[in-house]
């Protein structure tokens, strides 16, 4: 819809979120590290204050040109989530970290997800601007609601000048091999996240499905399952690699499923089920992991994992656009299991390596 209405390309539009996402690593670098050295809550109301400016201003949005800047800001600020994610783990004693981050990441996922049947009633009724007009209203009774229930943020801060705290995140990748590794799985699990949910719409929405937006958002229900389903695999109990493991056999699987969208609509939904379940299985277990080996350097941490979630998720999102634009829904599910086969060979040879001594 915003396509037609701006005139912009099918081959282009994945730029929207292409655009978005890169905002989103610019938030995920400057903005969220910040966690480390102010206080969280102050830091999480003035976020959210200023996203629903930004969704106000993709809502009014009459060019291209003006949609993008407006969709650049929205990305950089969405990052609060991320915020809330550190503040969340910060609250929790050590014992219930994992859960405590494993029900607050559901929450986003399932949220995002979720988002997809919300948006596709407003568009189907209200057209592509009310969805954001409705984000910026919405977001705006959110900060109101976190300013009554957030508690006081007193937990311990470093010292360090922002600029030595950006230089910090640098030498994070340097001196921790386990947020390389899960950085990688992150990268490519959330790149077929984006190769997925961003041209879903295009087969549904043309010949012989022609679906509404409504019936399109219905997917995402099924997608919010399979990430509900795995909102536990955070939790401490030792099984974090062959969590991992099993979970990238799924996501592997799924695009067998998924492929089979133009015979049996019933398989794509099985695949959308698997495909969300293994991705916030990883991701879920990706954060306690690497929450658990720095917790003095959580709110950079999660900035420095979430820029690799952040750079996948533009990926796919661009890739599966332009393929699809040439070679249809066939050429997006072959990127698709592409990404995931090899996010299956990383963590195999992240577990050799570990075997090793390596």
């Amino acid at each position: 819809m915003i396509a037609a209405d701006l005139a912009i390309t099918t081959a282009s539009v994945g730029l929207i979120i292409t655009l978005t996402q890169i905002g989103y690593a610019v938030g995920l670098i400057f903005i969220v590290p910040l966690g480390d050295i102010l206080d969280r809550r102050k830091l999480i109301l003035c976020q959210t204050l200023l996203s629903s400016a930004a969704l106000a201003g993709v809502a009014v949005a009459r060019t291209e040109e003006w949609l993008l800047i407006a969709m650049v800001l929205v990305g950089v600020l969405a990052v609060v989530v991320q915020v809330l994610v550190v503040f969340s783990a910060s609250l929790a004693a050590p014992a219930a970290r994992g859960k405590a981050v494993g029900t607050v990441t559901s929450g986003i996922v399932v949220g995002i997800l979720l988002a997809r049947f919300v948006a596709g009633v407003l568009a189907d009724f209200g057209g592509w601007r009310a969805i954001y007009a409705a984000s910026a209203a919405v977001t705006l009774a959110m900060a109101g609601l976190l300013y009554r229930s957030l508690p006081q943020d007193d937990g311990a801060r470093t010292s360090i000048r922002y600029v030595a705290l950006l230089r910090s995140v640098a030498f994070l990748y340097a001196e921790m091999p386990l947020l390389r590794w899960r950085g990688a799985l992150g990268f490519l699990v959330f790149a077929t996240l984006g190769t997925f949910w961003t041209s879903l719409v295009l087969p549904l929405s043309a010949a012989p499905y022609l679906y509404s937006h409504i019936e399109i958002g219905l997917m995402g229900l099924a997608g919010a399952g399979g990430a509900l389903a795995a909102s536990g695999a955070g939790r401490d109990r030792g099984f974090a690699q062959s969590t991992t493991g099993v979970a990238l056999v799924l996501l592997v699987a799924s695009w067998g499923f998924i492929a089979l969208l133009h015979s049996s609509l019933a398989a794509l939904v099985v695949g959308v089920v698997l495909l969300d379940l293994a991705i916030q299985a990883v991701h879920v277990t990706n954060q306690n992991m690497i929450f658990a080996a720095r917790p003095d350097a959580r709110g950079r941490l999660v900035g420095a994992y979430m820029l690799f979630y952040s750079t996948g998720s533009a990926a796919g999102a661009a890739g599966s656009t332009a393929i699809y634009a040439q070679a249809g829904w066939s050429g997006v599910c072959v990127l698709g299991a592409a990404f995931s086969s090899t996010a299956r060979v990383v963590w195999a040879a992240a577990q050799l390596r570990q075997r090793k001594g390596m």
